[in-house]
């Protein structure tokens, strides 16, 4: 509760710097459009948010392909899909992995759903999830986000366990769906 009370306190102070000219790395607020972005999935097509306005979004960043909590985060993903689908809720991964890279994660795994490459960077710094490991490699934190079907942030996680997130996620949209948001 408090940290959203100072988010919705700082969000002026953040639009005023912002139209200043002065960046300032944040993650967007719940209530907040969505960040958009343009990226290439684990099949080198072209994927944007706002191809899935009207439907439910999660979007779930993760630090690295194939490595033992992205793969754990991801076939918990994969094992709900079905799920998902019935509440007409999307799943989309990104990280900082090339299309290449997805490609055999997604293969190896049998993951059916969406995998983003975001190579730049730029979509992960959009969403503030962008950290430093071990003082030299950037990938992203393992933060999801919800967006509603009017592409506003409905719920955001941060740095999350990835065994049975999922689950989590899943429970939050039927929750939300429930109480008519979006």
């Amino acid at each position: 509760m408090l940290i959203a009370a100072v988010r919705r306190l700082a969000l002026p102070i953040l639009a005023l710097l912002a139209s200043a000219g002065i960046a300032v790395a944040d993650t967007p607020a719940v209530g907040q459009p969505a960040p958009a972005f343009k990226l290439q999935d684990q099949d080198g097509k072209w994927h944007s948010l706002a191809d899935y306005k009207g439907k439910w979004v999660a979007i779930y960043f993760y630090p690295k392909d194939d490595t033992p909590g992205c793969t754990t985060q991801a076939c918990s993903f994969r094992d709900n899909v079905f799920a998902f689908n019935k509440e007409g809720a999307v799943i989309l991964g990104i990280s900082v992995d090339d299309v290449a890279s997805h490609k055999a994660f997604a293969e190896k795994h049998s993951l059916p759903f969406t995998l983003l490459a975001d190579a730049d960077k730029s979509v992960s710094k959009r969403y503030g999830v962008l950290k430093t490991y071990m003082g030299v490699m950037e990938m992203a934190r393992r933060d999801t986000f919800i967006v509603d079907p009017q592409g506003r942030i409905a719920k955001h996680y941060e740095s999350v366990d990835p065994d049975g997130h999922s689950k989590v996620v899943l429970e939050d949209i039927k929750a939300l769906k429930a109480k008519g948001s979006g």
